[in-house]
């Protein structure tokens, strides 16, 4: 094996190697030729509570890494919290972070063009995507660490009764910190099935993770010694040339597809999938994935599915006793960081709890996980998390509530001015229209007080929302999308039994409206969201930026 810096000139390998010993990498590790140079790419900060435990995690990742004959060298990316960035404005920058975060790898490490494999710390909802577009773009042997779900001491249904005796004014802010933390008991993930944990369970059915590394608990023994693992693994890839685009094939993005279906998982994997693949020179369209999950059975009912939380799938027997349960479905051939198959990662006593975990052929196994709705208000998709969606609203007519904004939206609840039986659609928040595609989780929360309601929207969703949730709607608003047509008072239904998602308007009133029509959207002059909106693709195709 040639390392990549002493593929350099040979006068810039010894100026390369100065400044490198003059950061603190031993000079005998920089002239030892079979020592591979591993980057430890880290998302650590102190502002999101998944990304606070990976500074611990990246040392014992570096102990890998040593003990493995490497030398690690480490830097940090940035990772927001989606929890926090929730109903303000700030959470336009969420969905095009997940660019930064892949641009920011792909500068330190080709840009410096030294490393020979690379260890991504990451745990949230972007960055987990984020890094894996990294790893697919960079093509070096490379792998993923998260920090693992927290512990939570209530249900998820005990979390969601205290923000809902707080919406009613029957709880204090104090009461509202305090319950939470009873869920969210410390650093790491989230314990609900949201974005960050469907992302780090499809990091690992991609072959990209440590067997059973998605869902060990953050701060236990077992998360630390899976990093350290983790990091001697990238070494061995090294050795081995085992690369990123050998791991994520077109068959190990079936098998996440599968895994994403039958855990009913995060409706916002239907944008990273894309984009990821679109990374590794393949496609992956809403139409493919809806086509295996109209066929794989949701086989647990982790929140928003339910009331469990990842914790209870971790004690179930986690990915590992997912992937085994439906590993017919699977292509058991792909290569995965392990060196090994996935078939021979699974090949393997896996302890499995049924109570949490149920076969395919359970009668409460239902293939409910996520669809895509067409009609004339969506003609290019829209979708919806059927598993979270009560069984009384998959059928369902409404009347139009329409807002061109959240802001506006919060305003009426505010107001009580939103009433049983309407659906309210807010537009403008795609991709463009945002711009940014905010996450409209609060929205969701709020409408539950609001019996036999739904909410539309050409923005997206949180993992962990639930109800009659239908987004990511293409052509959104401000692609003159027929969103963009809806006005107050109109009947809109949706079948999704049929697939269907109407809006009860005459084409010839319809054409009339889109004469008139003046596309609205929310302006912003400066900085990276005008960028990032001349730029953005579909959402779609991904909300891959071109």
């Amino acid at each position: 094996m040639k390392r990549s810096i002493d593929k350099l000139e040979p006068f810039q390998r010894a100026i390369s190697k100065a400044h490198l010993a003059s950061a603190g990498i031993s000079i005998d590790s920089l002239l030892d030729s079979d020592r591979p140079l591993i980057a430890v790419a880290n998302s650590w900060n102190e502002l999101c509570p998944g990304h606070e435990p990976l500074r611990q995690l990246a040392q014992e990742v570096k102990k890998g890494i040593l003990e493995a004959g490497g030398e690690p060298v480490e830097f940090n990316t940035i990772a927001m919290c989606d929890g926090v960035a929730q109903g303000h404005a700030g959470m336009r920058y969420c969905l095009p972070h997940r660019e930064i975060v892949t641009d920011s790898c792909e500068a330190m490490i080709v840009g410096e063009g030294i490393f020979d494999g690379a260890v991504f710390l990451g745990s949230c909802d972007k960055i987990i995507p984020g890094m894996l577009n990294a790893a697919a773009r960079i093509d070096l042997p490379a792998a993923i660490v998260t920090a693992g779900p927290c512990y939570d001491e209530i249900k998820p249904s005990e979390s969601k009764a205290l923000r809902a005796r707080f919406l009613a004014g029957e709880a204090t802010e104090r009461e509202v910190i305090e319950g939470t933390l009873r869920y969210y008991t410390g650093p790491g993930v989230c314990p609900f099935l949201g974005t960050a944990n469907t992302m780090a369970c499809l990091s690992e059915a991609l072959g990209m993770m440590l067997p059973g590394g998605a869902l060990l608990p953050s701060s236990t023994s077992q998360r630390r010694f899976c990093a350290r693992r983790t990091g001697a693994a990238v070494v061995d890839m090294v050795r081995r040339g085992i690369r990123p685009s050998d791991i994520m094939t077109e068959q190990a993005i079936h098998n996440a597809v599968v895994l994403l279906s039958c855990m009913g998982g995060s409706l916002n994997a239907m944008l990273h999938l894309p984009a990821l693949a679109r990374e590794l020179g393949l496609e992956l369209t809403w139409d493919d994935i809806a086509q295996v999950s109209s066929s794989v059975p949701v086989i647990t009912n982790i929140v928003p599915n339910g009331d469990m939380s990842c914790i209870n799938l971790y004690k179930a027997g986690g990915v590992p006793a997912l992937l085994k349960t439906v590993e017919e479905l699977l292509e058991g051939g792909c290569m995965t960081v392990t060196g090994k198959t996935l078939a021979e990662n699974l090949d393997r006593d896996i302890a499995i709890d049924r109570t949490v975990i149920r076969t395919m052929d359970d009668d409460a196994s239902v293939a409910s996980g996520i669809q895509v709705l067409y009609g004339n208000l969506a003609p290019k998709g829209a979708l919806v998390k059927t598993s979270a969606v009560p069984e009384d609203l998959h059928v369902f007519t409404g009347t139009a509530r329409v807002f061109d904004s959240e802001d506006a939206c919060y305003e009426a609840f505010g107001q009580g001015t939103i009433e049983p039986g309407c659906a309210v659609v807010i537009r403008y928040e795609g991709p463009v229209g945002g711009p940014g595609m905010k996450e409209l989780h609060r929205v969701t929360e709020i409408m539950r007080g609001i019996p036999n309601s739904g909410v539309i929207t050409d923005g997206r969703f949180s993992g962990a929302s639930g109800g009659l949730s239908i987004g990511y709607l293409c052509p959104e608003a401000a692609a003159g999308g027929p969103i963009a047509l809806v006005q107050d008072g109109d009947r809109i239904h949706v079948d999704l039994m049929r697939n269907l998602i109407e809006l009860e308007v005459p084409a010839d009133e319809l054409e009339r409206r889109r004469a008139d029509l003046e596309l609205s959207g929310h302006t912003v002059d400066r900085g990276l969201l005008p960028r990032y909106a001349r730029m953005v693709g579909s959402a779609r195709t991904g909300a891959a930026v071109r």
